[in-house]
C-alpha cells in the first residue's frame, strides 16, 4: 500500500484495533496518572488536586478520541478536544510552569500508553506494520495535543500581557493626573507588581523611535503611549545609578526627559519635557554628532525659560540689539557671536579666542568696536544679562 505524504499515520491503522484496545482504557489512563509524577516530579504534588482531575479528563478525551480515528481521515483533535488542550496550556501559565513539563509528560503518556498496551493485548494477534502504525499513530497524536496546548499557553501569555500593560497605562495617567487621595495609586501599582517609588522622572519618546523601548526599560518603568508619543515614568530615587541606566536605554531615541519630582507630581516632570520638546531644547554644540542623547531637561532650564515666551525676547532682542542695526550682516553675525562669547566668558580674552578660533588680538579688535557701538551698556550687569538672554535666544 502506497502512503501519502498527507495522510494521517491513523489511516492505515485497522479499524478493528479500537475494538482491541477498548477494554484497556481504563487500565491505561490510570497507568498514565501513576506515571507522569514519576517521569515530571514537577506534577508530584498537583495531581493531587484540581490539576490532576484536569489531567486525568484530558488523558480520557485523548484516549478515546485516539480510538475513534483508526482507518479514518478525521484530525486529530475535535473542537471540544482542541479546547481541553488549549485550557491545559493555558493553566500552565496560571501556575506559572513552564510548558515544558506539560510536552513532557505528553511525551510520557504516549510511552506509557505505548508499554501497556503491550503489556495487557496480545499483540502476537498485530503484525509488525500495524504495530508501526499504532506507535507512528500514538506520536503524531502526541504532537497535535502539544500543538493545542502551546497554542493555549501562547493566547494565555499574550492576553496577560495584554492586560498587563493596559493596568500599567492606567497607572501611568493616574499618577500624571497626581491621584493621591484616597490610595488609589498605591493600590493599582500593588495590583501590578509594581513598587512606587517617592522620586521619579518622566520622559517622552517620539513614536519612530520607541521599537524594543520596554524591553530595554526593563519593569522598573512604566511605558504608555500618549498621542505621537511614547510616557516614561521611570523610578528616580538612587540618581547617579538611574541616570546612567536611563541615558544607555534612551540613547539614539530623541528623548527627551524631565527634571526629577515627587510622583504625586510627575505631571510637572511632563510638562517641562513637553516644553522642551516644543521649543527644540538641544544637548548642546559640543557633543558628536551621532551621540544623540537623551535631552535632560534640568540641564536647559534656562534655554527652556528663553524660549517660553518668544515674542517678549525678540522684542528684547530688537531693543538691546539696536546698535548693531547699520551694520552689513556679516559684520553683524561676526560681532554678535563675539559679544555673546565675551559675555559668558566674562571677557576673558583666551577661551574667547578658542571658542571662536581666532587671534586673542582679533578678539581685543572686536570688543573695542562692540563697546564703540554698545558703549556704556557693556558696563550695565542688567543690559549684559539681557543681551546674554537675547543671543542665547538665537537673536542676531
Amino acid at each position: 500500500m502506497v502512503h501519502s505524504t498527507f495522510d494521517p499515520p491513523w489511516l492505515y491503522l485497522p479499524t478493528e484495533i479500537s475494538d482491541v484496545l477498548r477494554p484497556v482504557v481504563g487500565d491505561v489512563v490510570e497507568a498514565i496518572i501513576e506515571g507522569i509524577p514519576i517521569d515530571v516530579p514537577v506534577y508530584a504534588m498537583p495531581m493531587e488536586g484540581r490539576f490532576g482531575q484536569g489531567v486525568r479528563q484530558g488523558v480520557q478525551v485523548a484516549l478515546h478520541r485516539f480510538l475513534d480515528l483508526p482507518g479514518t481521515h478525521l484530525p486529530a483533535l475535535s473542537e471540544d478536544g482542541k479546547w481541553v488542550y488549549e485550557g491545559l496550556g493555558r493553566g500552565e501559565v496560571r501556575s506559572g510552569r513552564s510548558l515544558e513539563s506539560l510536552l513532557a509528560a505528553y511525551r510520557s503518556g504516549a510511552r506509557v500508553t505505548f508499554r501497556t498496551i503491550s503489556r495487557l493485548v496480545d499483540v502476537s494477534q498485530l503484525t509488525p506494520e500495524v504495530l508501526m502504525a499504532l506507535g507512528e499513530s500514538l506520536f503524531a497524536y502526541i504532537d497535535e495535543l502539544s500543538a493545542a496546548s502551546a497554542q493555549g499557553y501562547a493566547q494565555e501569555q499574550s492576553e496577560r500581557a495584554g492586560e498587563q500593560q493596559r493596568l500599567r497605562g492606567e497607572l501611568v495617567e493616574m499618577i500624571l493626573r497626581g491621584d493621591a487621595t484616597d490610595g488609589a495609586v498605591a493600590r493599582a501599582a500593588a495590583a501590578i507588581g509594581w513598587t512606587l517609588p517617592e522620586v521619579v522622572v518622566v520622559g517622552v519618546v517620539p513614536f519612530p523611535h520607541v521599537d524594543g523601548l520596554r524591553s530595554v526599560l526593563g519593569p522598573d518603568a512604566l511605558v504608555a503611549e500618549r498621542g505621537t508619543d511614547v510616557v516614561i515614568i521611570y523610578p528616580f530615587g538612587n540618581r547617579a545609578a538611574r541616570r546612567t541606566s536611563l541615558e544607555r536605554a534612551l540613547r539614539g531615541r530623541r528623548a527627551i526627559v524631565g527634571p526629577a519630582r515627587h510622583w504625586q507630581h510627575a505631571g510637572e516632570s511632563l510638562h517641562l519635557a513637553d516644553a522642551a520638546g516644543v521649543h527644540h531644547v538641544t544637548p548642546g554644540t559640543d557633543l558628536p554628532a551621532d551621540a544623540d542623547p537623551p535631552v535632560w531637561v534640568e540641564e536647559h532650564l534656562a534655554q527652556l525659560i528663553v524660549h517660553a515666551e518668544p515674542t517678549a525676547v525678540a522684542d528684547l532682542a530688537v531693543r538691546r540689539l539696536a546698535p548693531l542695526d547699520g551694520l552689513r550682516p556679516v559684520v553683524r553675525e561676526r560681532l554678535a557671536e563675539t559679544l555673546l562669547s565675551w559675555l559668558r566668558h566674562q571677557g576673558q580674552r583666551a577661551p574667547i579666542a578658542q571658542e571662536l578660533f581666532v587671534h586673542q588680538q582679533t578678539v581685543g579688535y572686536r570688543v573695542a568696536q562692540l563697546r564703540e557701538q554698545f558703549g556704556e551698556a557693556l558696563d550695565d550687569p542688567e543690559a549684559r544679562f539681557e543681551l546674554e538672554l537675547v543671543l542665547r535666544a538665537g537673536h542676531r
